[in-house]
Order: C-alpha cells, then sequence, then structure tokens
C-alpha cells in the first residue's frame, strides 16, 4: 500500500459539516422553523467557502484539479464495463461530476430558501416548487454518492471514507494511479 496525501482539512471539515447540517436541515428541522433558515444560510456560507477555496486552495481542492471531461468520464465508465482498476488521487471523472452536481443544487436550495423568505417571492408557488424539486435531487444525488463511494472504494481496493476522514487515500500496490 502506498499513502497519498489529497484531502485538506478545509475540504475535509466542509465536507462533514455540509453532511451534518444536511442531514439535520432536511431530517430533524420543522421546514417553518427559525433553526431551519439558519441551518440553510450556514449551508450557503459553507457553500460560500468551498467556492473560494475551489480557486485558492491546495491543488487537490481545486476545481481545475478535478474539471471533468468527456474523455476521462468515458475511460472511467469503460474501466468500470471491462473491471479495469485506477486509484484517482482526488475526485474520478464521475465523483467530480457528482461533485458539481451537488454544488450547484444546494445553491440553488439556499437561493430559493433565501426567496421565500423574502417579501417579493414569499408565498410563490414556483419558488417552493423549485426549492422541494432541489431538495428532492440533492437526496436523490447523495444516495447515489454514497453508492457509487462504497461501489468505488470495494471496486478499486481505496477506501474512500477513510480518505474523507483521514485526508490520506491508501492504494493497493499495483494499482495504476491517475493524478
Amino acid at each position: 500500500m502506498t499513502r497519498h496525501r489529497v484531502w485538506d482539512p478545509l475540504v475535509r471539515l466542509f465536507h462533514w459539516s455540509l453532511v451534518a447540517l444536511f442531514i439535520a436541515n432536511a431530517v430533524f428541522t420543522d421546514p417553518e422553523s427559525d433553526l431551519h433558515r439558519v441551518l440553510g444560510y450556514a449551508v450557503a456560507a459553507l457553500l460560500a467557502l468551498r467556492l473560494i477555496w475551489g480557486f485558492i486552495g491546495p491543488a487537490t481542492a481545486r476545481f481545475s484539479h478535478f474539471l471533468p471531461t468527456a474523455a476521462g468520464v468515458t475511460r472511467q465508465l469503460c474501466d468500470i464495463a471491462t473491471g479495469r482498476k485506477r486509484a484517482h488521487l482526488g475526485h474520478t471523472p464521475l465523483g467530480a461530476l457528482m461533485i458539481f452536481n451537488l454544488l450547484a443544487t444546494l445553491a440553488g436550495i439556499a437561493v430559493t430558501g433565501y426567496m421565500m423568505g423574502t417579501l417579493v417571492f414569499f408565498g410563490i408557488e414556483w419558488v417552493e416548487e423549485a426549492h422541494e424539486a432541489f431538495v428532492t435531487w440533492a437526496e436523490i444525488s447523495v444516495v447515489i454518492h454514497i453508492a457509487a463511494v462504497i461501489w468505488e472504494s470495494y471496486r478499486t481496493g481505496v477506501n474512500l471514507p477513510r480518505a474523507m476522514v483521514t485526508g490520506v487515500k491508501h492504494v493497493p500496490d499495483g494499482l495504476q494511479i491517475e493524478t
């Protein structure tokens, strides 16, 4: 096994804080409560911090480091279909697509949530429907994300959840590494 430092503390703190806030807001708070609104603002603040960090943070935190390409996505899908295993130092191309999907979806939730609290958009049906649609899409995306992380960990032998906790990927010897 080789060890590779991949996720800096801010990326890991962002990830797990977002997990906690999303679960708290989706499962444990009343959507009409002040706590729901405050947690929503906390999610928005985390998103803003992550966007900034995506441009100025260390290499693996930068969006430019994991911009997905059609060729990269195709290569990963072919790898999955043929059983070829590669470790990615950072997000895989499909993982990157999911990250951008989740960031955009959470931004949509935050914007529509904010809009619902303003005088201009309060009680406007399409805003509430959009907010609910974004939340539903986020929940579906999270389930897909978790399933994909478990699958890819099993498939490649790289424990991805542990890497998001410790910041270190342990790559089995002989596994081709993509940067």
